[in-house]
């Protein structure tokens, strides 16, 4: 009788991975018509390749609140068209003037500034208009419709851009913890929180556990910005596919600047401690979602 190979969880992320860049480039709109220039900066963008953590942490969730349904799918390619959209224009002059991201160039690089900003905006406009496609696919609209709202709070004013914004006009000047803490927390943790949240509501769980969902979202969002930051200052160009020494580059303050490598690492762990608790107290049972997190947080690159 022939053995069974056993599947490493490295291999299983390599597939699941794949299956989602698949389910995106689904969605990418066609290179065609007279503004096939947007068509071709945006797909490059978001063909540019990644970990895709965003949709794999959402389609995780939604399976460890036991959902089977195909309305996931839309909003896995929308958040990270989202999260996308945010690289483009963090990539730009006028914010961290990067030339190169997950080891090619820039969008801004290779297709000029100003496709650039409108390449980033219509990913995030574009994004949108494919969550909405769930409405088609679902047997419960209401959820779709919440689901949008958490994409629209998390990603806007009240999350990801304010945070942004934030980050933005303290360049070149001294953050305290309470400033570093909020950008930090809308900035990075806005989008795992909506893409851990959608998840989980998509799948029909109850208000108390999509409460423990946002929570543990975003101490790994915490954990994960602090990693970011140890590895723009201990990491390589060739290793992390982008340019290291950034943020001293641009005089930015981080975790590690206020404080120091060891106690950044410290909290690092702590904080993948407490989203693990937060986590492992829901109903339901995702052993790779748990796997996931502690890589994220863990990650050398």
């Amino acid at each position: 009788m022939k053995a069974v190979k056993q599947v490493t969880w490295k291999e299983e992320l390599t597939a699941r991975t794949q299956k989602i860049e698949t389910l995106i480039r689904e969605y990418l709109p066609k290179e065609t018509g007279l503004q096939k220039t947007i068509f071709e900066a945006s797909n490059y963008s978001i063909c540019a390749g990644g970990k895709r953590l965003r949709p794999m942490l959402m389609g995780e969730t939604y399976r460890l609140f036991g959902g089977q349904g195909k309305e996931i799918r839309p909003f896995m390619a929308a958040i990270e068209m989202i999260h996308t959209s945010s690289l483009v224009h963090d990539d730009l002059p006028c914010m961290d003037n990067d030339q190169y991201r997950r080891g090619k160039k820039t969008t801004w690089v290779a297709f000029g500034y100003d496709m650039a900003v409108l390449a980033g905006d219509a990913l995030l406009t574009y994004a949108f208009e494919t969550a909405a496609k769930a409405f088609a696919d679902t047997e419960y609209p209401e959820r779709v419709g919440r689901a949008m709202g958490i994409l629209a709070h998390k990603t806007g004013i009240y999350g990801m851009i304010g945070g942004q914004t934030v980050d933005v006009e303290m360049t070149e000047k001294p953050m305290t913890q309470e400033q570093l803490d909020f950008v930090y927390r809308l900035k990075t943790g806005a989008l795992l929180e909506a893409s851990m949240m959608i998840g989980a509501v998509l799948a029909g769980a109850d208000d108390a556990s999509v409460t423990v969902v946002e929570r543990a979202a975003s101490r790994i969002g915490m954990a994960f910005q602090i990693q970011d930051d140890i590895l723009d200052l201990t990491s390589t160009t060739e290793v992390l596919g982008k340019p290291v020494g950034s943020d001293e580059k641009n005089q930015k303050t981080t975790y590690v600047t206020l404080h120091g490598l060891e106690q950044s690492r410290q909290d690092v762990e702590a904080f993948s401690r407490e989203a693990m608790e937060q986590l492992k107290s829901l109903p339901g049972e995702n052993e790779f979602l748990f796997q996931l997190v502690q890589m994220l947080i863990t990650r050398e690159k």
